[in-house]
């Protein structure tokens, strides 16, 4: 069926965190979910199973482990296996497993700023050692100073966390740049967490590719962390999964969530089959649109807001904006805010590298899009003329 993804749909009143954070008068472009109607056979199979009536315990949906291995197949060419595979609410679940499970308190974990604020505030918080070297601004993207990253690994850094697709500059790593990422972390013997969350939400002339499937020795040393929440913007239901081959490691990993993690629910699971095994129209499409918006929104910044410069995006719908140009006082994210009531992340919540940025969610009908924008570029016209 032909989706319309231009529908502006109130999302006001649904206990939606984007829209109930900000006042009513704010257009909200900040946390990381979709304005879009999930995709009919998603719907469809929620409602039926509300339907039956009966909601008790739920075990792992053994079809929908077989969905996610066919896919990983077709996808990347992967073969794991059905015992390689756990459940876990959602990704950021799975990294604070992955944090207690294979370092110690004082032990060190490694990450790459600018990136999504659990990875940089999650370790601290457990007591771990952070290590963040960050990435390195070329251009219009980022790169990683590979003699930086090593430098960083100490005698007691114990795990790399990795996102790819990168939250929040935009980069999908190409595979020399990932083998360089593997080859490291062998040799230092770190565990690779891959956040690869938004490996479906990838444009074109890009190719996501999972770092476990480098080698069989990467593999042992990896979890891969995937999730349907981004792809079919099912989020609120809560289902992820980690892909663990090395048996030692998945075993460290259910002796540390036993008793602690909860199971996914049976929506979750329910919308996770129906996702995987009918969403792909609803997802080629969406992806269209989102592309649609990226380029949309590239030509906006550079017609009406020159001096903001956005990075290259390779994946996920999640823009960095560099605004350090543009003659903005303070926080730019507090200035739109207050100015323009348009809510954007701060980039400083994301690290090192992330002061002077914004982060813009532009996974929404593009009327919505462009009316946040007019906001943001009369703000900034003001500014300048007060100035």
């Amino acid at each position: 069926m032909k989706y319309d993804f231009d529908e502006v749909i109130d999302r006001r009143g649904t206990d939606a965190i984007k829209w109930s954070t900000y006042p009513e008068d704010v257009i909200p472009l900040w946390v990381a979910d979709m304005d879009f109607r999930s995709a009919e056979p998603i719907v469809r199979a929620l409602q039926e199973r509300a339907g039956h009536g009966v909601f008790g315990y739920t075990a792992a949906m053994k079809d929908l482990k077989r969905v996610l291995l066919e896919r990983l197949n077709a996808l990347y060419r992967w073969p794991v296996k059905p015992e390689q595979v756990l459940f876990v609410p959602g990704v950021v679940t799975g990294l604070n497993v992955a944090i207690q499970a294979y370092a110690e308190k004082g032990e060190g974990v490694l990450a790459q700023p600018p990136v999504y604020f659990h990875f940089l505030r999650d370790p601290v918080q457990h007591g771990r050692a952070l290590m963040d070297p960050p990435l390195v601004r070329r251009g219009d993207t980022y790169e990683i100073d590979f003699d930086r990253f090593e430098a960083a690994i100490a005698a007691n850094t114990r795990i790399f966390i990795l996102c790819n697709p990168h939250n929040p500059v935009g980069r999908v790593f190409s595979q020399a740049e990932l083998e360089r990422i593997a080859e490291i972390c062998l040799r230092h013997r770190l565990i690779i967490c891959a956040d690869e969350i938004h490996c479906d939400l990838v444009y074109s002339g890009c190719r996501h590719i999972p770092i476990a499937t480098l080698s069989p020795e990467v593999a042992g040393s990896t979890v891969t962390l995937m999730a349907p929440s981004k792809t079919y913007n099912i989020a609120g239901l809560e289902c992820a999964y980690a892909m663990i081959p090395n048996k030692e490691l998945r075993h460290r990993w259910q002796g540390i969530s036993s008793g602690i993690v909860p199971g996914v629910g049976i929506m979750g699971y329910a919308a996770a089959f129906a996702a995987l095994r009918d969403g792909e129209d609803w997802l080629q499409q969406v992806l269209s649109y989102l592309q649609d918006n990226r380029d949309f929104l590239a030509g906006y910044l550079g017609r009406n807001m020159p001096a903001i410069q956005m990075c290259r995006m390779e994946g996920t719908y999640l823009a960095w904006l560099d605004c350090l140009q543009a003659g903005i006082p303070g926080n730019p994210a507090e200035f739109f805010l207050r100015e323009a009531r348009v809510g954007l992340n701060k980039g400083a919540d994301f690290g090192q590298g992330g002061e002077g940025y914004v982060r813009l969610n532009f996974a929404c009908p593009r009327k919505l899009l462009a009316a946040a924008l007019d906001r943001m570029a009369s703000a900034l016209a003001a500014h300048k003329h007060r100035k």
